[in-house]
């Protein structure tokens, strides 16, 4: 007898799923300067976006909290990068 087992494939991750891990300094929808220290993104195009997460992965970009941004950026790939500007920018 052989038995078969399917695995569902993860399911893919969402911008909404990645912008949880930032909403506890930068608030719900983008409206905060994160631990009152940065921009308030909440307005920013989603290439801008991109381009200040590229930047801190990068260590190109940031001031006061370019240290903890790395951390959390660091996780990230394109496709997230991606993701989670397009959608904080339609916050």
């Amino acid at each position: 007898m052989t038995i078969t087992k399917t695995i569902a494939p993860a399911p893919l991750k969402s911008g909404a799923d990645i912008y949880k891990a930032c909403i506890g300094c930068h608030g719900a929808n983008a409206e905060k300067p994160a631990l009152g220290k940065s921009q308030i993104i909440k307005s920013w195009s989603s290439e801008k976006i991109a381009q200040a997460l590229n930047g801190y992965k990068n260590a190109t970009y940031g001031g006061a909290m370019k240290g903890v941004m790395l951390g959390q950026v660091s996780k990230l790939n394109a496709a997230d990068i991606k993701l989670v500007s397009d959608y904080i920018s339609k916050l």
